[in-house]
């Protein structure tokens, strides 16, 4: 009657253990830095900034490394204004499609929509996190106005952890593209 009652109790604890095919957050991790290599492998790639900030631009331009730690590349198509930079706190609107770059490289088209196509806009108040927008888009979306004027065109690679906030426990890199910001129309 025991072995009964442990089996009762141990077997569906096994099968539970057996049909968990569900990954780590390190095995996540992996599956990201394999995408995002891949991804950056068939693009010309910069380590540095531009000491003058004056980047290359175009559909040819090589993606910029933003951050030390390879979160976010940034490839500038169009650079704006030097002179119409963003300021801390002021409201910005983006426009942009994406694509999930752990889906692309398996061949799918990864693609997670955006509002390029859409009437409705997406914003954020630039280095300010103390709004929910400005929170939940995470940093990856705001660092390309660290450089370029509001009026700027890019396509960015986001690792996760600089991505949208309910995004990071999946660990989902993407590629925002045909990112346009502008301020809002007063």
């Amino acid at each position: 009657m025991k072995i009964k009652n442990i089996l009762f109790i141990v077997l569906p604890s096994v099968m539970l253990v057996a049909c968990n095919d569900s990954k780590s957050y390190n095995e996540l991790l992996d599956e990201e830095d394999k995408a995002v290599n891949s991804f950056l492998a068939n693009q010309r790639v910069e380590l540095d900034i531009p000491v003058d900030t004056v980047f290359e631009t175009g559909e040819n331009a090589p993606y910029y490394r933003l951050d030390e730690e390879g979160n976010v590349y940034m490839q500038v198509l169009e650079a704006g204004d030097k002179d119409n930079k963003a300021e801390v706190g002021e409201n910005i609107y983006f426009r942009y499609q994406r694509i999930n770059l752990k889906e692309y490289a398996t061949g799918a088209d990864g693609d997670l929509g955006g509002n390029a196509t859409s009437l409705t806009s997406s914003n954020f108040y630039f280095n300010d996190y103390s709004y929910t927008n400005s929170y939940n888009w995470g940093v990856g979306i705001q660092m390309p106005l660290y450089y370029l004027g509001v009026d700027c065109k890019v396509n960015i690679l986001i690792k996760s952890q600089y991505g949208i906030t309910d995004e990071m426990s999946v660990v989902m890199p993407c590629l925002y593209y045909d990112v346009t910001y502008y301020r809002p129309k007063i």
